[in-house]
């Protein structure tokens, strides 16, 4: 069935009302849709509780603080990090109420080994992108760390079958060699194809070795999709756009195409729906943006019915200016036209 979930960011300060919400409403999916509930992270609490601290948190033997930059490695846990663990405990504490007698799919958020090094500075220099050493270190622990989470997950949640959805938003940007250094003076390297699967591939072992399935959000680079590939990730995360004649990219569905037809999944970000006073959202709009282009390549239209609709955007795009009323309500949108989409699945 065509399925529906979220970014796993939510607005509020709750984690308790937000997990019973995300839990209510996606089990309840109609008819033909598969709701993913997700493990939200609240970023509204403040610095700890973005999803960039969260990942950096499950590091083992890499420590970090907030530096005035933003999050750093440091050579000692301090109270930034002691701040990070308690958002953690508390969010656990409330998915084993929220989650109780729960069976089912659960996604778990993490941050992307690129997009994390693209981000975090070393306790004493540039960014880890900078240090080709750091970023290795930096991958190893990731997947260390990943498989411990999800065994916290699941001490917490054990009728929860987990997905972890991979969080590369920033990919673009290291692949094409515009992160900018720390004095802004300069660019950080590019990270090519190769050395892209490099990091991704043992995040994605150690996911499917803690016996979860994995899908790995490039955002809009579709050139990621052949590594995302190779890594042997279980889906691909892609935010789709517009498909007017001469405006879609007929080279990046192509390159998804292939991976379909490798066994790999898609799980399309769609963005906000267009709102009209006397129809309402453009719900149907939203499902067009993978029907179309999908049949356009020859994919078979029953494939849909294995597509994971999503909201598309970070974490600041997902909160900014939302209550957890609007997200609700943008959550209940995706679901919509994932019913839609199942329909032509079956058409």
């Amino acid at each position: 069935m065509t399925g529906a979930s979220g970014p796993g960011v939510w607005p509020g300060t709750d984690p308790l009302e937000s997990l019973l919400t995300i839990l209510g409403d996606l089990s309840a999916a109609p008819t033909g849709v598969t709701g993913l509930p997700f493990f939200t992270q609240l970023p509204g609490r403040g610095p700890g509780s973005e999803p960039i601290a969260r990942t950096a948190l499950l590091l083992p033997e890499m420590p970090v603080e907030l530096g005035p930059h933003g999050w750093r490695l440091a050579d000692h846990p301090g109270v930034d990090a002691n701040r990070a663990e308690a958002f953690l405990r508390e969010d656990l504490d409330a998915l084993a109420i929220a989650g109780a007698g729960y069976s089912g799919p659960l996604t778990v958020q993490v941050v992307g080994p690129w997009t994390l090094a693209a981000t975090l500075y070393l306790a004493r220099g540039d960014r880890v992108l900078s240090d080709l050493g750091a970023v290795h270190a930096l991958v190893g622990a990731l997947a260390e760390g990943i498989a411990e989470h999800l065994a916290a997950v699941r001490a917490q949640a054990p009728g929860a079958e987990l997905t972890v959805q991979v969080d590369e938003s920033l990919l673009g940007q290291v692949s094409a060699g515009v992160v900018p250094s720390f004095s802004g003076y300069s660019r950080l390297r590019a990270v090519r194809g190769p050395e892209i699967l490099e990091g991704i591939e043992p995040v994605v072992h150690a996911v499917r070795a803690a016996g979860a399935r994995s899908v790995v959000h490039v955002g809009q680079v579709w050139d990621a999709v052949p590594p995302v590939v190779l890594s042997g990730a279980d889906a691909v995360g892609l935010e789709v756009a517009s498909v007017a004649d001469g405006a879609w990219d007929p080279r990046g569905w192509e390159l998804l195409a292939r991976a379909v037809e490798r066994g790999t999944q898609l799980w399309a970000g769609l963005p906000p729906a267009t709102v009209s006073q006397c129809a309402g959202a453009d719900v149907r709009g939203l499902a067009d943006l993978v029907s179309v282009p999908w049949r356009r390549m020859g994919l078979p239209a029953d494939g849909l019915a294995d597509v994971v609709l999503t909201s598309s955007g970070s974490a600041a795009t997902w909160t900014e200016d939302r209550t957890p009323d609007r997200a609700r309500g943008a959550l209940g949108t995706v679901v919509r036209a994932a019913e839609i989409l199942a329909e032509r699945a079956g058409g």
